[in-house]
């Protein structure tokens, strides 16, 4: 999940500027932490992945691979539903290890696509193959998708320091050439918003609103783990 998924039942897609919910900004959770409205939700999952994971940066490419299948993966559904399916997505996966992902066969994906563990879509299940397929031609080629992803924002996080969540776009032009040169490179299921959301998650840029705690924290950490 890259952007805000507002209440657990919806997809996280950027709200209208309009509606109550763009206008949210930030929420006092049952423990006094500040956070953003969406991170303060009756899931635990959420507000853990709200402060310990959404907008820190990453490169990682174990991490980076897994966030790019995860946010395929979550179009048309509830980023509640990847989140609790994400230690099956892991088990099926190898761990998000794209040299082993990379040799599934046919077989594999006969057995993933019985694995209620995951998203049983074939088209996405082929995706995260290819998607591994790609990550090792990067490699292959003396490069890596850490370097890929990140030379978007030119290596460093943005941090648009929005002041509520209407503010956060579904895309942006950065977004929208990542989606290009990734499907150029192979990639699948990669669109301007899944790749926005994937720069959300990975701390490509910081979309916390102003006065979040874990926004707040991330500004003062400096670039990347």
């Amino acid at each position: 999940m890259g952007e805000p998924p507002g209440p657990a039942t919806a997809p996280p897609a950027a709200a209208a500027p309009a509606s109550p919910w763009a206008a949210r900004t930030v929420t006092i959770g049952p423990d006094l932490v500040v956070r953003c409205a969406w991170g303060v939700e009756s899931d635990p999952l959420y507000r853990a992945y709200h402060d310990g994971e959404w907008g820190r940066p990453s490169r990682d490419e174990r991490h980076l691979f897994e966030m790019l299948v995860l946010e395929g993966a979550q179009a048309g559904l509830s980023w509640s539903t990847i989140l609790r399916k994400r230690e099956g997505y892991r088990r099926a996966f190898a761990g998000f290890d794209p040299a082993v992902v990379a040799g599934f066969g046919d077989e594999d994906v006969a057995r993933l696509l019985g694995d209620a563990g995951i998203v049983r879509n074939r088209l996405k299940v082929e995706s995260t193959l290819a998607n591994a397929r790609a990550v090792l031609a990067l490699r292959e080629a003396g490069g890596s998708l850490v370097e890929v992803v990140w030379a978007f924002v030119g290596g460093e996080p943005r941090d648009r320091r929005a002041a509520n969540l209407g503010e956060l776009p579904a895309e942006t032009d950065e977004s929208r050439a990542m989606s290009r040169e990734l499907k150029r490179r192979g990639f699948r299921f990669v669109g301007p918003t899944v790749c926005y959301a994937f720069m959300q998650a990975a701390g490509l840029v910081n979309d916390h609103v102003v006065g979040c705690a874990a926004g707040d924290e991330i500004r003062g950490q400096g670039p990347a783990r």
